[in-house]
């Protein structure tokens, strides 16, 4: 999907947080740790002027993948950063992508060519994007090895989906006519065009990552707040409160 082939359209229909709720939500990080601090430091100052009965962060999936530091940025998330608040680690289709990799050594040459490569380097492994079978699956052994059980379990027990009153969070988006707790895996981490030009109500106002552009995005049944950081520099979260809504960037 070419970055910012979607642009700002129609905001965003009224919707709200729960009652004494702030929610968070920050886009694919994709391996940028410094850009992920910069934004979580936005976040705490924000934190602390509204000091809500109830905070809630949900990151919206693609830790890994693109950037120099994906190891670092699984590191710090399982650090819990952001105290005193709830978090929410959604996956993203890229840590699918490097979950699917230790048991099925065929996806590595797709996963290289879309930002596996740095995962790999991050952790230590080295390995060409062109390998032949052999130095794939050598690659395969090698990333179980490095890869900490720790970030195993912390990748694996991550939710695909999160709702907080009118809101629900998703990497991807949903399947439009679908209802939103019978959405697929596939879905959820997914899923592009039918549900980017969809005008449907899906039952909730999606904030969703996965596809870059160069502005955050309202629409009547969605928001997205890609900004494409491997490519920008730009890492964006949204703050919702109520039915208030503030973009923040690194």
């Amino acid at each position: 999907m070419p970055f910012g082939l979607f642009g700002r359209r129609s905001k965003a229909k009224r919707a709200s947080t729960p009652e004494g709720t702030v929610v968070y939500a920050v886009g694919d990080v994709h391996g940028y740790l410094n850009l992920l601090q910069r934004v979580e430091a936005q976040i705490r100052s924000d934190m602390a002027s509204r000091r809500a009965e109830r905070t809630v962060v949900v990151y919206l999936g693609d830790y890994v993948d693109r950037g120099p530091a994906s190891k670092g940025v699984v590191e710090h998330l399982m650090t819990a950063p952001l105290p005193d608040c709830e978090i929410v680690h959604l996956s993203g289709n890229h840590e699918q992508w490097m979950l699917q990799f230790l048991s099925d050594a065929s996806v590595g040459r797709a996963w290289m060519r879309n930002g596996g490569q740095e995962t790999l380097h991050s952790y230590g492994v080295s390995v060409s994007p062109g390998a032949d079978d052999a130095a794939m699956e050598a690659a395969q052994a090698a990333f179980a090895k490095a890869l900490p059980a720790s970030h195993r379990r912390f990748l694996e027990a991550m939710p695909l989906s999160h709702r907080e009153g009118d809101y629900f969070f998703a990497h991807a988006g949903v399947r439009p006519g679908v209802p939103l707790e019978e959405q697929t895996p596939q879905c959820l981490t997914w899923i592009r065009e039918e549900f980017l030009y969809s005008s449907a109500d899906f039952g909730a106002v999606v904030v969703h990552g996965h596809t870059p552009s160069h502005t955050p995005e309202e629409h009547p049944n969605r928001i997205a707040i890609d900004t494409g950081a491997f490519m920008s520099g730009i890492l964006t979260a949204v703050v919702l409160d109520g039915e208030r809504r503030l973009f923040m960037h690194s």
